[in-house]
């Protein structure tokens, strides 16, 4: 049962992928104006938004005060193009009261579009300024930096304050532009036709787009994981859900006028091609035979219809990486092959590794890595589609039969997916039982419970997570850290997103949007909280590991704490299961053990090295505008990339010898593409374009050793069978 399928039983996950608002930066002749039906729809939202969504109590109307600075803020993202006395003149005019009326009780969207006038007059005006200003001479030697993440900094106070931040901005363009080989007037020409191109754009901002925005600013009042979707938003969505459509299997958003990765979908090209990383910025994007057409400060829909395109054809993009930051980025060409992005492409896959123990005793250790939890559904043919616990239950077979001693379940990039596979796939590992506790507004609490008493696997389980595993998954892993059943290692804490949302397409809720020859909007609502067995939410902390390890995503924003207005953390009741976390006893060795590794093995001084440069990077709150400083900064991390690419593989000599478990065909390698220049590190990421487990996968390597550290003290973890703690003995893994 897919999520499309039974809207009126909200009893699913949504995958945590952020689906974020177009960021617009744009001009244009004519005032835009709302259609008749965005006002029946921002009746209806508000209207659902309280009556059905679980935090409805939390909002009235003196919360529509940061309506209008949250909107300011997705157009403007950086606080560039509006003053101060914009915001306070809009917050004068409309008063938290009369705003609600205005759009509850009324449905206009006035403010909506008076704003976005505003917008765009101050945008015509500042590239007006910023051609005449390139025309001039620019001091590249003064002491002068750029404030590189301005979200949270105000709107220039005068037109003068803006004139001088602009000046820095420009300065800030043409230096990157320079470090990427180009002269200074190169840079010039660039830099104005970035902004020619962002007016030009300006005629694909539609109604909708408008409507969206701001509709989205209000929904979000709630929770961060409930917006308004636009009917073509709407039907992005559904492809993005179901995971089918032919491109390159990456879901991108703009923010302050720039492409972004998202995610990479499993399995697609982005993913099998390994070079394309969650926030890398697309710079440009050229067709075969083309030239490349710079993508900054275009509509994302635009963005995505020129990725997408015939199956088996190439894309070629211009990417500037996350890791660099915004200080001295180095682009690079990617070339993509465009391809069917589905379920299958997104199944469980798994792999048995050789883990040699300390003694140097070889034990096989199996590795089940899951994507998503996708689920049972009827596809158009009739045929049964895939289930992500039918697959995992016949990987465990195989696993199995293979004599593994150790298993790891890989949930580093789960996302979520459907509850009632994240239920029945816990119970592959336990006997049957509560899994997850649902809440709903009215305080009613529904306990859901694996029913099958049998048990796939029973052997040692460790759990391997991160801060991208949410929702669902987040569902597995706490539920087996409640029973004992399994070791849950990882980043400092999950996601921490415990909330269940529902989809309602608006045109099923209202006749007069209900006409065959019309689309309608849709929103997304927070409608239920999860809780695990024991009662704890795993809201805002999500499940923390028994053994954490090392990791990047620890100094990013990602997880659900950082988000504006997510919901609070808070228990229910425990519900009665047979089961009880491992006591520290049992615990104490293994992460002593991994503790001891990680303070003298030498992957995990490359891996801090690596974290301490990146948190270096995030820490630099300004970049210079000295050429010649940022000329030394850059060659200083061309060096340490090349210094640490040169120690990675020293130390892919040390990987794992494995054997890949599939269900399905893999999928053909993608043809040897060679790198615009000689770079190492591109040439190493060629090398592992097609692998599923890569040489250097230092979390994935101590996951494996603390299964090893499981198998020689298999005491250390057991399963409930009847009320008793059953010794997880037997190394092949069979049901006890």
């Amino acid at each position: 049962m897919h999520l499309f399928t039974r809207l009126a039983r909200p009893l699913f996950t949504l995958a945590a992928i952020a689906l974020f608002p177009i960021s617009v930066s744009a001009q244009f002749d004519g005032s835009l104006k709302a259609a008749s039906s965005p006002a029946i729809e921002a009746r209806t939202l508000v209207r659902l938004l309280q009556e059905v969504h679980y935090n409805r109590d939390s909002v009235d109307e003196s919360s529509y005060s940061q309506v209008i600075p949250d909107y300011m803020a997705i157009l403007d993202g950086q606080h560039l193009f509006f003053l101060e006395e914009d915001k306070q003149g809009f917050i004068e005019r409309y008063q938290p009261e009369s705003l609600y009326q205005t759009v509850a009780a009324m449905g206009k969207m006035d403010p909506a579009f008076l704003i976005f006038d505003r917008y765009k007059e101050r945008a015509a005006a500042r590239v007006a300024w910023i051609q005449e200003a390139l025309k001039a001479d620019f001091d590249f030697e003064s002491d002068d930096t750029y404030l590189i993440d301005r979200t949270k900094a105000v709107w220039p106070a005068s037109a003068e304050d803006a004139d001088k931040l602009w000046d820095r901005r420009i300065r800030f363009e043409l230096i990157k532009e320079i470090l990427n080989k180009k002269t200074l007037e190169e840079a010039k020409v660039t830099v104005g036709k970035r902004y020619d191109r962002l007016l030009k754009n300006v005629t694909d901002i539609e109604p909708s787009d408008i409507t969206e925005m701001f509709l989205g600013s209000i929904a979000r009042l709630y929770d961060p994981h409930s917006t308004y979707f636009s009917a073509d938003t709407y039907e992005d969505f559904g492809i993005q859900m179901r995971l089918q459509l032919v491109g390159i299997g990456a879901l991108l958003g703009v923010e302050e006028d720039e492409c972004v990765i998202k995610d990479i979908i499993p399995g697609g090209p982005a993913d099998l091609d390994k070079q394309l990383k969650p926030n890398d910025k697309i710079i440009a994007v050229a067709q075969e035979g083309e030239e490349p057409i710079e993508v900054i400060g275009m509509k994302l829909r635009k963005i995505v219809d020129m990725i997408r395109g015939p199956k088996g054809t190439p894309v070629r993009l211009i990417v500037e990486p996350a890791a660099t930051g915004n200080v001295a980025a180095t682009r690079k060409e990617i070339v993509l092959v465009r391809n069917v992005v589905n379920l299958d492409s997104s199944r469980a896959h798994g792999a048995i590794f050789e883990v040699p123990d300390a003694e140097g005793n070889i034990s096989p250790i199996g590795v089940i890595t899951l994507p998503t939890f996708y689920g049972p559904e009827v596809s158009s043919d009739g045929k049964p589609q895939n289930s992500a616990t039918r697959d995992v239950r016949e990987l465990i077979t195989r696993l199995k039969a293979a004599k593994i001693k150790g298993l790891v379940l890989d949930l580093r990039r789960n996302g979520g997916g459907l509850l009632s596979e994240a239920i029945s796939l816990t119970g592959l590992f336990i006997e049957k039982g509560p899994v997850v506790q649902v809440r709903s507004y009215s305080g009613e609490i529904k306990v859901d419970h694996d029913t099958d008493a049998s048990i796939a696997y029973g052997g040692p389980l460790t759990v391997l997570v991160s801060r991208y595993s949410a929702s669902a998954s987040e569902i597995v892993a706490g539920a087996l850290q409640n029973y004992g059943r399994a070791v849950i290692v990882g980043d400092s804490s999950t996601h921490g997103k415990g909330t269940v949302q529902t989809v309602l397409e608006l045109r099923n809720l209202v006749p007069l949007l209900n006409r065959a020859d019309t689309r309608s909007g849709a929103t997304k609502l927070t409608v239920q909280k999860f809780y695990l067995p024991d009662g704890a939410s795993t809201q805002l902390k999500g499940v923390v590991p028994d053994i954490i390890l090392p990791s990047f995503e620890d100094y990013l924003p990602i997880g659900e704490a950082d988000m504006p207005h997510a919901l609070t953390w808070d228990s229910v009741a425990p519900s009665k299961f047979a089961g009880r976390p491992l006591a520290p006893s049992a615990l104490t060795p293994l992460v002593a053990a991994s503790a001891a590794r990680q303070d003298t093995l030498e992957e995990f001084s490359y891996l801090r090295r690596a974290i301490d440069r990146f948190k270096t990077r995030q820490e630099q709150k300004a970049v210079s505008l000295n050429l010649e400083q940022r000329k030394q900064q850059k060659q200083s991390d061309e060096e340490f990339r090349k210094a640490m690419a040169a120690e990675k593989k020293e130390l892919a000599a040390g990987a794992y010898k494995f054997s890949e478990v599939l269900l399905a065909p893999p999928p053909p390698p993608r043809p040897k593409l060679t790198p615009p220049d000689n770079d190492s590190v591109l040439e190493e990421e060629e090398s592992e374009a097609n692998l599923r487990y890569v040489a250097v996968d230092i979390q994935l390597r101590e996951a494996l050793r603390v299964a090893s550290d499981l198998i020689n003290k298999p005491r250390a973890v057991s399963v409930a069978k009847d009320g008793d703690r059953a010794d997880l003995t037997n190394t092949t893994g069979a049901t006890p």
